[in-house]
This record gives C-alpha cells, structure tokens and sequence, in this order.
C-alpha cells in the first residue's frame, strides 16, 4: 500500500478506533445499568433491539444526507449526535427515554460507519480493497476488546461518569476527520437488491445474514447480562466480552480460509451444529471461569464468521454487476434479525432463565443447519469463485468495500456457468458458455444437458474415448506406457502431415 493511501486512510481509521472503544464499551454499558436499575430482562431485550432499530435505519437513510452536506460535515453532525445521547443516558434512568435516545444513538452511529466506509471506499480501486478492509477490520474489532475491558476500569466513577466517558471519546473521534484535507470522495446512491430477489437468488445467504444477526446482536446485548446475573463482577463481565469479540477477531479469518477450500455450504452447516454444540457444553456441564472464557472465545469465532462466510457464499452465484445490490441487500436482512433479536430472547431468559440464553444459541443453530441441509440437498452449492472477505456488517458502503477486484473476476467467471437472466432480469450478465469452448479458452469451465465440465480438455477426452474403438490400437513408435491424450495428439500430427503430403 503506497504512503499516500495509508495517509489519506489513516484519519478515519483514527476516527473510527477512537468512537468504537465508546461504541463497544457501551453495548455492554446499557445492559447491565439496566439490570441494576431493576429492570427485566424484557425491558432490556427492548431497549437493545432500538439501538440495531436505529442502525438499519441509517443504513437506509443516511446517505442521503451525506451526499447533502459531505462527509466530513456529516462525520461531526453524526458524531456529535452520538455524544449528546449517550450524555442524556447518564442523566436519565427511565427505559422508555433510553429506548428513544438508543434509536437515535444507533441511527447516529452507521451514519459514522457510512463515512468512515465511504472515505475508505473511494480512497483506492478494487484492486487495494482487500488491504484497506483488512485494515478496517482490525479498528473495529481491537476497539471491541478495548471498549468491553473499559467496564471495569471505570465502573468505580458513579451512575453519570461512565456515560461522559463515552461522550468524551465520540468527541474525539471527530478530530482526525476534521484535520484532513477538505477532499470530498465521491459516493453513489445505494439501490440495494429486494429481499424477494435476494431469496430467489441466494436463500442460503438470506438465512445466514439472517441467523447472525439474531446471534451476534443477542451477544452484545443479552450476554453481559446472562454473565452479571451469574455471580461475575463488572470488570469480569467486560473480561469476558472482551475475549469473545477477541475470538471473533482472530477465527473469522482462519474459518473463512477454510470456506475457500471447501464446500461453503458445508461450512455453514458446520457453524451452526458447533452453535448448538456449545449451547449443550454450557447447559449441561459446570464451566469454571477459564472453562467458560475458552467456550466464549470460540463461539465468538464461530458466530462472526457467520455473516462473512454467508455473503461470500451469496457471492459465489452472484453476477458482477449485482455483486453491491446484494451485498447492501444481506446488510438489510441482517440488520432486521438483529433488531429482532433481543425482544426476541429476552422473554424466554425471563420465563426459563438466564441460562436460556444459551438455549436460545442452540435452538437457533440448530434451526440454521436444518435450513442448511435442506438447501444443500435441494440445490448444492457452487464452486466458489469469490475468496472469502472477512467483514462485519455496518452500512451500505461498507458492503460495498467488501466487493474486491477477487470478488468481480469470480463473479465474472461464474457468470459462463449458469444462466442467470431469469433470477435478475435487470442486471446485466454474462452470456452462459453452453458446449465446449474454442482452443484459446481451454481452461474455461462450462455446461451442457451432461452437466457442469471443466474445460476443452475433458470435453476432448470425452468425445475421442467415444469415438474410439473398444481395443485401439498402438501408436507406432510407442511403448504402450504414454498416456490415451498423448496417443491422441500423435495421431493428430500424423492427419496434419499426411493432408500435407
């Protein structure tokens, strides 16, 4: 990456690890007032659904207004809107001003996320990409771990003092943003793909999006609380979410590495059964603190790596040119599950117990690998194309940043394997190769009523082990010990000289 590409990037870089120490610090904040303040784990489960209520909002609607007043205007606004509502959190304790102001809060934050993301987005071609995502997401998750480890270093200071630190630090945010240069990148309007198209072309990616915003939203928010009310202090609580998002930080590249090598859907699966696996080893089995920090650390890996292995399997049948709508379409979808989430959970940690939480981590997993099978059977999955991007969904342009340059060659070459006019009739695609390709193309994968081929070569080894006769004879000149293609090209040479001759 060039010096002028880390410089242009690395102020809301800045940015972005400054507000999401605040941001991760007070996921986790909110629940546990709530429960000292005597609240349900109903209030609870409401109040924390308002906050990915506002995220999906501003996933919608936000860059509409950036594209209004530009993004480093838009940062401040969005920024300083962040402040003021966690500010009103120290000051009032009543659930229904903390549902509003967590509305607003969420709707705030993306907004942050979208120029942050946009910012990076336009800073480089698809080409750099892949290293400015990377980049990307190490901030945010080693802002996650930071902010869950600050619950125990402040939570001597009083009832106010938690929230002004958070305040601080969204204010702060703003200072790398506004010492840049006043360069404005340019953005496009977003026209994410309809649920209903995402489903017909990728069902698959519509329940893993799904299935993990239902799991990582009912981490963040119903997590510190099931940990509070089993006996852990505060500053074990953040302990302990902070090995989670450090699981999610360090397994969601190895888990993905893995899905380009394998089946995704196998993969998928794979995820959801290891859910339903830890769900058991909790219920049934008595966790001492370092047993249950190692079963938090891997559920972690395994529950963040839902999303991104789910969006690159969507992308493996994707054509290139809906390869953004759908992107923007999953991070819809999985805002939904994660507004629904905690309302959700809540009322069974209610009527069962906290320890249902982990039940409701079971059910759900096994949910998704019954859907999982399902689909395998009904239709497996595609050769993957697309290699794994590790990601976390935030805003439209965020979905958008994940799209690589990898992303479009994959994309491309998928095109000439299935047709897919039917599924997006408004997109542009590729032309299917049907039949063997010409000599220049050999390596080109393509199908016919036989199925799906790898090449000319197999096409030419098919027809000319049709063609032969039961007992062919040698090839003079020949050992017998030469290969059938070998024989094969021989022949040929010989055809051409006699024509010649």
């Amino acid at each position: 990456m060039s010096p002028q590409l880390l410089a242009m990037a690395i102020a809301p870089l800045l940015g972005l690890f400054i507000l999401g120490i605040g941001n991760g610090y007070l996921t986790s904040l909110v629940s546990i007032r709530l429960d000292a303040f005597g609240e349900s784990q109903v209030v609870v489960g409401w109040v924390s659904s308002a906050y990915f209520i506002g995220l999906g909002v501003g996933a919608m609607l936000n860059d509409r207004l950036l594209l209004a007043i530009g993004h480093i205007r838009a940062y401040g606004s969005f920024a300083s809107l962040v402040a003021v509502t966690v500010l009103l959190q120290g000051l009032v304790n009543d659930p229904i001003a903390w549902f509003v102001l967590r509305l607003i809060g969420g709707w705030a934050t993306v907004g942050v996320f979208l120029v942050i993301e946009s910012w990076l987005l336009t800073s480089g071609d698809s080409t750099v990409r892949g290293r400015l995502l990377a980049l990307y997401m190490i901030a945010l998750y080693a802002s996650g771990v930071i902010g869950q480890l600050l619950l125990g270093v402040v939570q001597g200071l009083g009832q106010a003092e938690p929230f002004m630190v958070v305040g601080i630090l969204a204010s702060l945010s703003v200072l790398p943003m506004a010492m840049i240069p006043r360069v404005t990148p340019l953005l496009d309007k977003a026209e994410p793909l309809s649920p209903l198209r995402l489903i017909t072309l990728t069902p698959t990616g519509v329940m893993g999006a799904f299935g993990s915003g239902l799991l990582v939203a009912a981490i963040y928010t119903m997590l510190p609380l099931f940990l509070q009310r089993s006996g852990f202090s505060v500053t074990e609580v953040g302990q302990f979410m902070a090995i989670t998002v450090l699981g999610a930080m360090l397994l969601q590249y190895p888990v993905g590495r893995w899905s380009d090598r394998h089946d995704r859907q196998i993969v998928l699966i794979m995820i959801g059964a290891f859910c339903v696996v830890v769900s058991a080893v909790v219920l049934l089995t008595p966790l001492p603190p370092m047993g249950l920090a190692v079963v938090l650390f891997l559920l972690g890996g395994g529950v963040f790596s839902l999303y991104p292995v789910a969006v690159s399997h969507a992308a493996d049948r994707t054509p290139a040119g809906a390869l953004v709508p759908m992107s923007q379409g999953l991070l819809l979808i999985n805002a939904i599950g994660s507004a629904l989430s905690p309302p959700a959970v809540s009322p069974v940690m209610a009527a069962l117990g906290d320890i249902a939480l982990f039940g409701a981590f079971g059910v759900l997993g096994a949910v998704l690998v019954m859907f999982f099978v399902w689909r395998r059977l009904v239709r497996p999955a595609p050769v993957p194309v697309a290699p794994f991007s590790p990601s976390t969904p935030l805003s439209s342009v965020g979905a958008e940043l994940a799209v690589t340059e990898e992303w479009l060659h994959g994309a491309r070459e998928h095109e000439h394997m299935e047709d897919l006019s039917d599924v997006l009739p408004d997109v542009e695609v590729a032309e299917p190769l049907v039949g063997p390709p010409t000599e220049e193309g050999q390596y080109v994968a393509y199908y016919d009523d036989d199925g799906f081929h790898e090449g000319v070569r197999e096409a030419m080894h098919d027809s000319a082990t049709d063609a032969a006769p039961a007992q062919p004879p040698e090839v003079e000149g020949t050992d017998g010990s030469e290969s059938e293609e070998e024989a094969l090209d021989e022949r040929a040479e010989d055809k051409d000289s006699d024509s010649r001759h």
